[in-house]
């Protein structure tokens, strides 16, 4: 069943890669962590980045941008979703006018040199901050399918996802003393809303959490704080139409919470937009 893209993180005015470009450093939310809090997270459990956690995450967002478990379909996903941020492409919905497209381009051609998208990399210099195909029409979208099958181009997205969302917020995540469910949290929201100081922004998001609750690392409970950050990203998500259904949060991850599946241990049943979801 399709449904419109969540991918439209952070509308016009709150632009998803608001301080990406600044970043390039695998931990790009460093500036927030708490260095005490660092080694905070319980022993034991594993954490998201463990492979098996990794890819339930990678399950659990697919679920929620692309209508679908099998996120490796998603390398050759492209389309303009009318969001204002040009193409919408791959497995963490790059976008073409907000950097992070541009980016990932660039590393595949660094990677392997006249691949079948090094050729736009000047129009995609171009139409970043826009969302014009300028350059990019009419045979873009053809060729990023065609690239979607080589496993080069597989991997620079992976890595690129790990080095602008996943990476922060599994870091950020530990840093606060949270499991793997909160570090999950953390990562869906970065995906969906980037990593800004901006109100909508992550780091927006954290810090309306920070005004009610404390995180583990900061002597808080676990729950309440997670039902603190889940309450800021509604209200973060209600800023933008695009955004106003919730599901994401309330069918998805406040079902896990209230389970108290604060490890994200399987299995994991979760709706999102009305759809049902099952990871045993």
């Amino acid at each position: 069943m399709a449904h419109p893209n969540p991918r439209a993180a952070a509308g016009p005015g709150t632009p998803r890669r608001t301080v990406l470009a600044l970043l390039g450093a695998a931990l790009a939310a460093v500036p927030l962590l708490d260095a005490a809090g660092a080694a905070a997270a319980p022993a034991g459990a594993p954490n998201l980045d463990d492979p098996a956690k990794k890819e339930i995450a990678m399950r659990l967002v697919s679920s929620a941008e692309n209508s679908s478990l099998d996120w490796k379909a998603q390398y050759k996903y492209i389309e303009d979703i009318g969001d204002g941020r040009g193409y919408t492409a791959g497995i963490i919905g790059f976008c073409s006018g907000t950097g992070d497209m541009l980016d990932l381009v660039q590393l595949y051609a660094d990677r392997e040199s006249g691949n079948v998208l090094a050729k736009y990399l000047p129009a995609l210099r171009r139409v970043n901050g826009t969302d014009s195909h300028a350059g990019l029409d009419p045979d873009f979208p053809k060729d990023w399918r065609t690239a979607a099958k080589d496993a080069v181009f597989q991997q620079a997205q992976n890595d690129e996802r790990d080095r602008v969302y996943f990476g922060p917020a599994v870091a950020q995540g530990k840093a606060d003393g949270l499991r793997a469910l909160g570090q999950f949290a953390y990562y869906d929201a970065i995906v969906m809303h980037g990593d800004g100081d901006d109100a909508t922004g992550f780091r927006g998001i954290r810090k309306r959490a920070l005004r009610t609750a404390k995180p583990p690392a900061q002597g808080g409970d676990e729950t309440a704080y997670l039902n603190a950050f889940l309450d800021a990203r509604v209200w973060a998500m209600k800023q933008e139409e695009a955004h106003s259904d919730t599901s994401r949060v309330d069918t998805e991850q406040r079902v896990f919470l209230r389970a108290g599946n604060l490890d994200l241990n399987t299995p994991l049943d979760w709706k999102v937009y009305g759809d049902p979801y099952h990871i045993g």
